[in-house]
């Protein structure tokens, strides 16, 4: 009788402990979900903003176009858009009068890296130095220091992101990108970001001949089919908020 309650009790025992433990779990998980829920992203790229939003964001990579940039430039201001440009700081040195413009039209100037190397392949130090680098001349230029580092092709490590963000930058990528960079067609440029549309999209292009004739028309089918273009800032708070 006796030995019948010892392992009665015994269950009990472990019933309580794996329900116990069950509980610490749940809570465990519930406290991890709602910091994840009010802490900003860091440690990993931002590709897009929220999917609730109906805003996207317009970036475009430079590190050469220098001819094509005017003209975009002019259909933002009629357009009353807040673009992000990410230059190379070896790009704005040769051409600080038209990087100090793309900042005095009001759009958000962005880190590139200084000479637009494959930052994959870059360790720590390595990556520092060209975001620093990058960093120091724009702020220079501009009087202006980025606080989003865009890695030239996309491409990253998580020694990129850590030095990036050792410095201040978020790392931004695009959840629509243009490929302007292969002149295949103004049409294709327009029907890949109408294909790709969606909320809190990051749209990528960069400064060529066809795209700024398919400006207008990927501006216009933004906002006909119901979105707002809004800063990167607005839709990488989207996130956070």
């Amino acid at each position: 009788m006796r030995t019948r309650i010892q392992n009665l009790t015994g269950r009990k025992t472990i019933i309580i402990t794996a329900l116990s433990l069950i509980l610490l779990t749940a809570a465990i998980f519930n406290a991890f979900k709602y910091y994840m829920k009010v802490q900003p992203v860091f440690g990993q790229p931002i590709y897009q903003g929220s999917d609730k939003s109906k805003g996207v964001a317009i970036t475009c990579n430079v590190d050469w176009g220098s001819e094509y940039l005017p003209g975009m430039l002019e259909v933002f201001k009629v357009a009353q858009i807040n673009a992000a440009f990410f230059v190379t700081g070896k790009w704005a040195e040769e051409n600080a009068q038209l990087t100090r413009l793309i900042a005095d039209y009001g759009h958000t100037i962005g880190n590139h890296g200084y000479s637009h190397r494959d930052h994959s392949k870059l360790d720590y130090r390595q990556n520092e130095s060209e975001i620093a680098k990058a960093q120091q001349v724009l702020q220079e230029i501009t009087g202006i220091t980025p606080k989003y580092f865009a890695p030239p092709s996309g491409a990253y490590n998580k020694d990129t992101v850590r030095a990036a963000e050792d410095l201040g930058c978020k790392v931004i990528l695009w959840s629509i990108d243009t490929i302007d960079w292969k002149r295949d067609g103004v049409d294709r440029i327009v029907s890949r970001v109408d294909k790709k549309l969606h909320g809190g999209g990051i749209i990528l292009m960069h400064p060529t001949d066809q795209t700024l004739e398919a400006l207008p028309d990927i501006i216009n089918n933004i906002t006909e089919r119901g979105f707002e273009i809004l800063s990167l800032e607005d839709i990488v708070n989207s996130i956070e908020n």
